[in-house]
């Protein structure tokens, strides 16, 4: 089994936590390609990163997004104190603010399975374990990439958890 290295960030600016993870994220990949020239005997693992954090307002807005979809444009997100990012992960809008828990994976996929919809999977699993041992009962919609409250009824079904990731060389990051 291989050792995931914790780090809970505390409430933290979007663009510093971006960097932290971006440099874990490239020298995981610097150490594979590095790799690549060693034999087995020499070849020096990549270790897997599990960052938690809390951001001050902010929008994300992945690779498959609309900026259409925000209600305010940027000069309206600034006097409210917001802060607004496009990045390079899939998916849409989001939003991260005080309160809500933000998980960054920064994993090695080529030491768990490469299947990115598995390790959605996964991580939607362990979401979904987590809020039943604090008794919230939540689940999965067919065909979409979340956990909601009230799976099972689409008119009160309601999202608490999203997922946006990016992979290179079956290294993630985001989340």
């Amino acid at each position: 089994m291989r050792t995931v290295h914790y780090r809970d960030l505390g409430l933290i600016d979007y663009a510093e936590a971006w960097d932290l993870q971006t440099r874990l994220f490239e020298a995981t990949i610097a150490r594979k390609r590095a790799n690549r020239d060693r034999p087995g005997s020499e070849q020096v693992p990549t270790e897997d990163h599990l960052l938690f954090c809390e951001h001050p307002h902010v929008y994300t807005l992945g690779k498959s997004g609309d900026q259409k979809h925000l209600l305010l444009n940027e000069e309206g997100l600034r006097e409210q104190g917001v802060q607004f990012f496009p990045i390079d992960r899939g998916g849409d809008i989001t939003y991260h603010g005080p309160g809500q828990i933000v998980g960054y994976p920064i994993f090695d996929l080529d030491h768990h399975f490469t299947d990115i919809h598995r390790f959605l999977r996964t991580l939607e699993e362990a979401v979904i374990g987590t809020l039943e041992a604090y008794a919230i009962k939540a689940g999965r919609i067919q065909g979409l990439t979340g956990v909601w409250l009230d799976a099972d009824d689409p008119f009160k079904a309601r999202k608490i958890c999203a997922f946006g990731i990016r992979a290179s060389r079956w290294v993630t990051m985001h989340g």
